[in-house]
């Protein structure tokens, strides 16, 4: 979704989470349900007042969601302990990948100036939500990509895709580069075809849960619109 605003353009980067939504093969999908239905708050108000609290249970990792240290290492920070300076309003850069490229190495965006941004990913993969071509065959970041990142002092990594690691690579490479020098990672991203390459900022804050090191996020990316050219 696309939404326009007088001096900006706000691009919503993220999938919808809803009951039964698969986002990784092998972890639940959520369960989202009334707790407390209108029907049943109704006759504690008065006549026509009523309200819904919802009840959702779910992994962590679900629809677009953000990775902090803690998810890969027990002593890094969980969620909670997140500066919001790593999180939100931080410039965008956006790599454009090809689609016959499924390993990204660091030959790809070496030429680029990577330092204090957000760093996101687009591969376009993100066509194949909600279908079993989502999850086999994905693009993914390789070794060392991740260490020119991390060695660049990228802020932020996202991409649209499965994960950021190729998953037939049980050491997870990407993850552990990144998230030990405390570079979150964003996966599931959606829409990035909507981004421009820069000039963007991008927001992608998790609730602030203490013991956990993952969580979904709404991210979103807000484009200034430009200044009016003035008549003279």
């Amino acid at each position: 979704m696309i939404y326009k605003q007088k001096d900006a353009t706000l691009i919503d980067l993220s999938h919808t989470v809803e009951d039964g939504l698969i986002t990784y093969q092998g972890l639940p999908a959520p369960v989202i349900c009334d707790y407390w239905s209108r029907e049943t708050s109704a006759p504690f108000y008065e006549e026509g007042v009523s309200f819904q609290i919802g009840k959702i249970e779910m992994v962590a990792n679900t629809g677009t969601y953000l990775d902090a240290p803690f998810h890969r290492f027990a002593g890094g920070k969980d969620l909670s302990e997140l500066f919001l300076s790593s999180l939100a309003n931080l410039d965008g850069l956006l790599v454009h990948i090809a689609d016959e490229i499924r390993a990204i190495g660091p030959e790809i965006f070496s030429g680029l100036d990577v330092s204090g941004k957000a760093v996101l990913f687009r591969t376009d993969w993100d066509r194949h939500w909600g279908s079993d071509a989502y999850f086999t065959g994905h693009p993914f970041l390789t070794g060392p990509a991740a260490r020119l990142l991390r060695d660049r002092g990228a802020a932020l990594v996202g991409i649209d895709s499965t994960n950021i690691d190729d998953t037939a690579d049980k050491s997870r490479p990407v993850h552990s580069i990144l998230l030990e020098a405390e570079i979150p990672i964003v996966e599931h991203l959606t829409n990035l075809v909507a981004l421009p390459e820069t000039g963007f900022k991008l927001f992608a804050v998790p609730v602030k849960v203490k013991g956990m090191g993952t969580f979904p996020v709404r991210a979103l990316a807000v484009v200034p619109r430009p200044d009016p050219v003035r008549k003279t």
